[in-house]
């Protein structure tokens, strides 16, 4: 749990001239806020974008998914490992790195003349995203103290949640009215400006003179990526499919030898002793639960809203966004109190209500009516609001300064697994549970595959959410 719960200081480091009284003092804060904005926006800005892709660049639906799926799949795969340069190379620097080839990135998507050069670009998004994801919590961190920690965590759990709904509405109207490059071409002035205000940032001191564990990093970053990539050619093309077996079977067999290279290395990139706490672990397993219970099942109810409830995609996007207004409104009012709760009650408790989300989700039954979704949205909103201001601050409070940033990225990249895994999983659940759900399909049919669909993923978020209920009410 946080440092202060624990009976002990929070790690910190102070930055040079940014006291709790001095001027500039949240000059860190927005800029880890922009980048947050950022990275976050653009996971899922593409979505309602992608009819228009497929016609002006002439791709097919698989070239179309990995328009979305290589942003998510670089994104994942790569945070631990970026979180391990961050401590050792400084996290400003990286961030600083990670936000200009961002920009760049961006630049090349909107200007992207086939979908190969889209697709490429995309994966240049996410690996300057996941320098940026694994570096930023971390400088929040190290930046403030007391309550104004509290604070700045706080905001940041709040933006976060903004971006998704900003990203789904955003691209829905800049595509209709303007064009699908446009949703890049818009981005470049906040990028300008968030690399401005990144520049200005103190250099953080929290920075490991130890030799930087390659092996480690090269093992666990292949491992990530295999089993994400596997979880989404799994959701894609079947879980018996050559390749989808190919990413997972070498992703488990790479991080069986990151386990082997780390007992082995001199100083590893991540403090193994950190997995023999129960509570790392449970906030480990609450991580990817809560992640998966309350933005994975987002998919197939675009399907159902569109197909089913008959709405257009502008219309899904409004309705979906409900749910990023109770996580923003959650995080915003509550989350400088979250961080004087004991973790139980903020990571399992807000972990068990998008549980009880998805379970409300279950009313869809009853017809195809999108209002029968807002107690679920508003729900799994809360929910996910009460884990996500104080989830980095946690893991961070486990392991050593030199280390934090690592133990943050931990939480992240259980975020993002979990993610990538529910999104294929319950893809799979749902057209398994009612097969040929095309446009003509009876909205009974979709209501039926979205209850299978919410009873698994309700079940992920329960266990998690007890998990960490029952491990961190021990620390």
């Amino acid at each position: 749990m946080d440092a202060h719960l624990a009976g002990r200081p929070p790690r910190t480091f102070p930055f040079p001239g940014n006291s709790p009284t001095g001027q500039g003092r949240w000059v860190p804060l927005v800029a880890a806020c922009l980048g947050t904005f950022l990275l976050l926006v653009y996971a899922t800005i593409v979505t309602v974008a992608l009819p228009r892709m497929a016609g002006a660049l002439h791709a097919d639906f698989g070239a179309l998914q990995w328009i979305t799926d290589v942003y998510t799949l670089a994104l994942a795969g790569l945070l631990l490992g970026m979180g391990s340069l961050g401590d050792a190379l400084g996290r400003k620097r990286l961030y600083v790195l990670g936000l200009a080839v961002f920009t760049a990135a961006t630049l090349a998507c909107a200007l992207a003349g086939n979908v190969r050069l889209l697709i490429a670009a995309r994966a240049v998004q996410g690996i300057a995203g996941a320098a940026m994801f694994a570096t930023l919590v971390p400088l929040i961190g190290l930046a403030y103290t007391g309550r104004d920690r509290a604070r700045a965590f706080a905001v940041w759990g709040a933006v976060a949640g903004a971006a998704a709904g900003v990203g789904n509405v955003a691209g829905g109207m800049l595509t209709q009215l303007l064009s699908w490059p446009w949703i890049f071409y818009g981005a470049l002035p906040v990028c300008a400006v968030a690399l401005w205000l990144a520049t200005r940032m103190p250099a953080d001191r929290a920075r490991s003179t130890a030799r930087i564990d390659w092996p480690g990093i090269a093992t666990f970053s292949l491992a990530a990526t295999g089993i994400t990539f596997g979880f989404i050619r799994g959701g894609e093309a079947g879980w018996g499919d050559g390749p989808t077996l190919l990413g997972l079977g070498s992703g488990v067999a790479l991080l069986l030898a990151f386990a082997v290279v780390e007992r082995a290395a001199r100083r590893p990139m991540v403090p193994l002793g950190l997995f023999r706490t129960p509570a790392f672990n449970g906030l480990l397993l609450a991580s990817g639960a809560y992640y998966l219970g309350a933005f994975a099942f987002l998919p197939v109810l675009s399907l159902w809203l569109q197909n089913g409830a008959g709405l257009d995609s502008f219309g899904t996007a409004l309705v979906i966004t409900v749910q990023p207004l109770a996580f923003f409104a959650t995080s915003a009012l509550a989350g400088g109190a979250l961080h004087r709760m004991p973790a139980r009650w903020s990571v399992g408790g807000g972990t068990l209500l998008v549980a009880l989300g998805d379970l409300l989700f279950l009313l869809a039954r009853t017809g195809a009516s999108w209002q029968e979704l807002v107690p679920g949205l508003i729900a799994t909103g809360v929910g996910a609001g009460l884990v996500s201001p104080v989830l980095p601050a946690l893991a961070m409070a486990f392991a050593e300064p030199a280390h934090s940033g690592v133990a943050g990225a931990a939480a992240n990249s259980a975020r993002q697994l979990g993610l990538a895994l529910g999104v294929a999983l319950l893809g799979t659940v749902f057209h398994g549970s009612v097969p040929g759900t095309g446009a003509g399909a009876a909205p009974a049919a979709y209501a039926a595959g979205l209850t299978a669909v919410f009873l698994v993923a309700g079940a992920v978020a329960a266990v998690g959410g007890l998990v960490a209920w029952l491990v961190c009410g021990k620390e």
